[in-house]
């Protein structure tokens, strides 16, 4: 698979917790691979708009109700395809880089389904368009980060009930979409 460009990450956009995540953001630079953009977390018990400047761990955020969230965040993104990647012979994909812990993905309301596991790379030819693409990425993480934030709280203000015991100084998990995200040309080595 030939890499055609890397992204330090998705700079600004907009993403959101369990209600969703919103990615929006420019379209991509002509002739790029980049998937520039960030993140914008909301709602529930959660700050109702915060922005990412770059993917990071949703551990590393300030804010307690993003920091030891567990659950699912939907990040949402448009964007045009680069020149470089349009043809008709031209297969598609894209790599999300490291995610914590699986992804579900969609393109144009097509469901190109989950990954549970490195590469975290889907084959997006079928669902990409020249421009006016939207992508959008259910990632879920798993219990143990609120658990860990619960357990720094009054037991009446705690969101979990359980005989699971994390103590409050307990790392917390990497969350997240931490990238970096690129598309990429698919080599076929067959012809």
């Amino acid at each position: 698979m030939g890499v055609s460009g890397v992204a330090p990450g998705f700079s600004p956009a907009r993403a959101a917790l369990k209600g969703g995540a919103t990615l929006n953001s420019a379209a991509l630079p002509a002739g790029s691979g980049q998937v520039p953009g960030g993140a914008t977390l909301k709602s529930g018990p959660y700050p109702a708009s915060v922005e990412f400047a770059k993917l990071i761990s949703w551990t590393e955020r300030p804010e307690d109700g993003i920091k030891y969230y567990s659950g699912t965040a939907t990040y949402r993104k448009s964007f045009d395809l680069p020149p470089a990647l349009r043809g008709s012979h031209a297969r598609v994909a894209l790599d999300l880089g490291a995610v914590k812990y699986v992804a579900q993905v969609r393109l144009n309301g097509k469901d190109l389904g989950p990954l549970w596991t490195k590469p975290f790379r889907v084959d997006i030819t079928d669902a990409v368009k020249p421009s006016g693409n939207v992508l959008e990425i259910d990632v879920a993480n798993l219990w143990p980060n609120r658990i860990i934030g619960d357990a720094r709280l009054p037991p009446d203000r705690r969101f979990t009930h359980t005989n699971v015991v994390y103590k409050q100084d307990t790392p917390l998990w990497e969350s997240g979409l931490l990238g970096p995200v690129k598309l990429e040309l698919i080599e076929d080595h067959g012809k």
